[in-house]
């Protein structure tokens, strides 16, 4: 009852400030601001309301470009594009810690083994620019933004952390999520007939494929782990009909290392399933042999294009093998990559204290040096760990196959980094961060099931005239 007293004096408050605010202010700035206080409002009021808005418009926001940023705009590497879901999750953000610092029963971070990892690669970071601002390799203003938006998204990991308590709220979290998968999927079909490379709503004229294949590759991953788990989902042809869609979607892309990324997942997945039912392997080798033979023309112009592009100045060769000018620039970011991390192996150069790459194993070493590679490493380690136990010890068919589909996924984005910054991009890290989140929170209330059950097994029975003693029972999960 005081809990419910005290949000309503605060939503009263807020609401006081908001209209004394928007009497001062120009009708735009006001929209904006009312905007803005109307989000964080709901975040404070409701966590599990906020994640449902960030999960709609993690691929259905709209961006803005800001310029000036390092001197060039993202294409060119430096600049700084804002989305709609940047602002959500700021904001949202704020308004969690505004609820964990009122209600500071039973609020705070949910202790878990990836803890210690995010905070030890993002002081890692930190400390690195701080360095190569000291030694003016790095502009401070544009090194903030750039570790603010590559961060930005641990927010969704510990929120939905904490605001999730139930497998009802699990599951209604990714309902969400596949509805909105399937409405990116329609948009990036639509885009086909223009024969243009498809890319997500609203990300600009030049667009980004390859940000929307690995998304796809992610999601269409989670799919597959229902898909594969029985008596996962009550009915799999919604799944199906999802599945064909963004496959459609991820071909229209034309991302040769989503491409690469989805068939590693694909082989995967044909192992886990000969694993299971041998006799199924031939047939699902036979399926994919044809699959690849009937790709559309396009598909297989943009794989053949990696070594029939003409001759350009740039391009890298290795006897007789010729790489387009595309590949040629991410294989040399590991050349540059080494270059930096000589001149700073401990602490790297900084964030944006290098040159631009576009492949994320290159970026991390180049810019946060040896330390930030080892604690970047042990996080997708920690990540790893958190969804093999979850799918070893899940009873429930549905954590199983959320469990499992991660893992697909997770796989995935290991590839896909390979020739992008996969682990930087927001819309590729929002989903996986969200479903990391419910994976950790799956096995939370599994162990927490369990941990009852033993209480209940080893309390001894009570002679009569005695009264029980509460048993406490903590299980560790380092």
């Amino acid at each position: 009852m005081q809990s419910k007293v005290s949000d309503l004096a605060l939503a009263l408050a807020f609401a006081i400030s908001l209209a004394l605010l928007l009497s001062v202010t120009k009708p735009t700035t006001g929209l904006v601001v009312a905007v803005g206080a109307l989000v964080l409002l709901v975040a404070f009021l409701s966590t599990t309301a906020s994640l449902y808005l960030l999960i709609v418009s993690m691929l259905l926001g709209p961006e803005f470009l800001v310029g000036g940023l390092g001197g060039a705009t993202t294409a060119a590497g430096r600049g700084i594009t804002l989305r709609f879901d940047d602002f959500l999750i700021v904001v949202i953000g704020l308004g969690w810690f505004a609820k964990v610092s009122v209600h500071r029963a039973g609020a705070g971070i949910t202790a878990n083994p990836l803890n210690r990892w995010i905070a030890l690669y993002i002081l890692a970071s930190v400390l690195a620019t701080l360095f190569g601002v000291m030694q003016g390799r790095v502009s401070s203003k544009t090194a903030f933004f750039f570790l603010l938006k590559y961060y930005e998204y641990v927010f969704i990991y510990f929120m939905v952390l904490n605001a999730v308590t139930t497998l009802k709220q699990m599951k209604n979290l990714v309902a969400a999520s596949l509805v909105t998968c399937f409405l990116v999927s329609l948009f990036a079909i639509s885009q086909i007939p223009s024969g243009e490379r498809a890319s997500a709503p609203f990300e600009g004229e030049m667009g980004e494929p390859n940000t929307l294949g690995g998304y796809l590759v992610f999601m269409l991953a989670v799919v597959t782990g229902f898909l594969f788990t029985p008596g996962a989902v009550p009915r799999r042809m919604p799944l199906v009909i999802l599945f064909g869609a963004g496959f459609v979607g991820l071909l229209a892309t034309l991302s040769r290392t989503s491409f690469l990324a989805a068939g590693v997942v694909g082989l995967a997945a044909i192992g886990l399933l000969a694993a299971r039912r041998s006799l199924w392997l031939p047939v699902a080798l036979a399926v994919c042999v044809g699959g690849v033979v009937a790709m559309p023309a396009p598909v297989k112009e943009r794989v053949l294009y990696t070594f029939t592009q003409a001759r350009e100045e740039g391009q890298i060769q290795v006897g007789r093998l010729r790489v387009d000018t595309s590949t040629s620039e991410r294989l040399r970011s590991w050349q540059q990559s080494w270059t930096m991390f000589v001149q700073h192996p401990l602490l790297g150069a900084g964030v944006t204290g290098g040159p631009f790459m576009d492949a994320m194993y290159p970026r991390v070493l180049s810019e946060t040096g040896l330390i930030g590679m080892a604690a970047f490493l042990a996080m997708l380690w920690g990540a790893a760990k958190i969804g093999m136990r979850s799918y070893r010890s899940a009873v429930d068919p549905f954590q199983k196959a959320l469990a499992l589909g991660f893992l697909l996924g997770f796989l995935g984005l290991l590839v896909h980094a390979v020739g992008a910054n996969t682990f930087l991009i927001v819309r590729i890290m929002e989903p996986f961060w969200l479903y990391l989140a419910l994976v950790m929170r799956g096995y939370l209330l599994e162990q927490h099931q369990r941990d009852e059950q033993a209480a209940v097994l080893s309390v001894p029975a009570m002679p009569p005239g005695r009264t029980a003693v509460p048993l406490f029972n903590k299980s560790s999960l380092s």
